[in-house]
């Protein structure tokens, strides 16, 4: 037989109707042979101890659903770690979404009152003065939306510069005036004899804004901002979006002024350093000047006059400009860099250029002092002057060698 008869056949014999003979009343219970009996009317073996089984696995998957849901909402607000002879590091903070005002002094818990079913004022902050905090860690209050007001004991000896990284809601960070490290100048945070500016609070503006009377709120609670079409605008920029570096400042910390709401800042002559991400992403930030006045304490901007001699761009005396350091600030249009730098970081004014219209607009070139021979000296990072679309390719604004500083108008 061939392979096409034999194929031939065995699809009729496919196609033959299956047929079983079983009888009317035995339709729902009729067993085929080699297959398990129906079950129709007929209880399972140990069914019952089966149900309960399958009725407390599904109690206890859901009761740890549930623990480690809560566990993981309610987490500690406050976590530390011993660092020897009862003090501590406060490692991390997690706001309950209430605490608006927080003193960091010694290791602290919270309460909570069962019976209070306000969320925003059943709980309460206690203090083991047993146990003295002494530092504060990196990305301690990282991203905190809630928290305004920082009070820094007199025993704290560390902070770090990243600590209180993305807290957008705070305005204020005071020091006791007995703290041996550090200090505060109006609500920003100093090393104590004010050599290095360590943290403007992201949200400062704010309280500038209460301090010199030109707050106003909508009916959602948001500051309403004067634009530069109002009436007095350049007194309010005075009074909020301007900065005075005080003249002993020599460092502008790491992650100082990221995200701040300011559009002019005063840099003091002697200042040596702008550390990494010193003046990140601040997309106001149109002005900086330099100025050569000596004794200058008050933060808040008065006259040019107070301030000496000022003039456009980066101090004379400056060396050292850190990775991103001016980072994403499309309002500035002007960039002197003085022959004392030394070093310029990866990406130190990335995204400062961009096209509008077809045409190029914020930092279209870098000036600097020094001749290009003696510029090769300097070391420079990848990328540390800012590009745009050219063709098919990105091109990096062109730097001017020998500049003369241009004049204020």
């Amino acid at each position: 037989m061939s392979k096409k008869e034999k194929k031939k056949i065995d699809n009729v014999a496919l196609q033959e109707e299956i047929k079983l003979d079983i009888p009317e009343d035995e339709i729902w219970t009729y067993q085929i042979e080699g297959l398990a009996a129906p079950h129709i009317n007929k209880p399972y073996k140990h069914y019952n101890l089966k149900k309960f089984i399958f009725a407390v696995v599904i109690i206890i998957a859901v009761s740890l659903s549930c623990y480690f849901s809560v566990r993981t909402v309610q987490k500690d607000t406050f976590e530390y770690e011993n660092t020897g002879s009862e003090t501590y590091q406060l490692s991390k903070f997690s706001n309950t979404g209430y605490i608006k005002e927080l003193e960091i002094d010694f290791v602290s818990s919270v309460e909570y009152d069962s019976e209070n079913p306000d969320v925003t004022s059943n709980f309460t902050i206690v203090k083991d003065k047993t146990k003295t905090v002494k530092e504060i860690r990196e990305y301690a209050f990282n991203c905190d939306e809630k928290l305004q007001v920082v009070y820094i004991g007199a025993d704290v000896i560390y902070v770090d510069s990243k600590a209180f990284y993305s807290c957008w809601a705070l305005q204020r960070i005071e020091v006791d005036e007995n703290n041996p490290n550090y200090c505060d100048v109006d609500g920003v945070l100093y090393n104590k004899d004010k050599t290095e500016v360590i943290c403007y609070p992201c949200d400062h503006d704010t309280y500038l804004a209460e301090k010199y009377g030109w707050a106003e709120y909508d009916e959602s609670g948001n500051r309403i901002e004067p634009d530069a079409s109002s009436e007095n605008y350049e007194q309010y920029k005075n009074d909020v979006l301007t900065y005075v570096i005080p003249s002993t400042v020599e460092t502008v910390g790491e992650l100082c002024f990221n995200y701040a709401n300011m559009t002019t800042v005063y840099l003091p002559e002697g200042l040596k350093s702008i550390e990494t991400l010193g003046f990140f992403e601040i997309p106001k930030l149109a002005e900086i000047y330099s100025y050569k006045a000596d004794n200058v304490t008050d933060t808040h901007f008065t006259s040019a006059e107070a301030l000496g001699e000022v003039y456009l761009s980066l101090p004379e005396g400056l060396e050292y400009i850190g990775s991103d350091a001016f980072s994403y600030n499309q309002a500035m249009t002007y960039v002197y860099i003085p022959e004392s730098v030394t070093h310029i970081g990866h990406h130190a004014f990335w995204d400062t250029v961009y096209k509008s219209d077809g045409n190029l607009c914020g930092v279209t070139q870098i000036n600097v002092a020094a001749s290009e021979d003696a510029f090769s000296d300097v070391e420079t990072g990848d990328d540390w002057r800012p590009k745009y679309d050219y063709l098919l390719f990105k091109k990096s604004v062109d730097i001017v060698y020998s500049a003369e500083r241009q004049s204020i108008a």
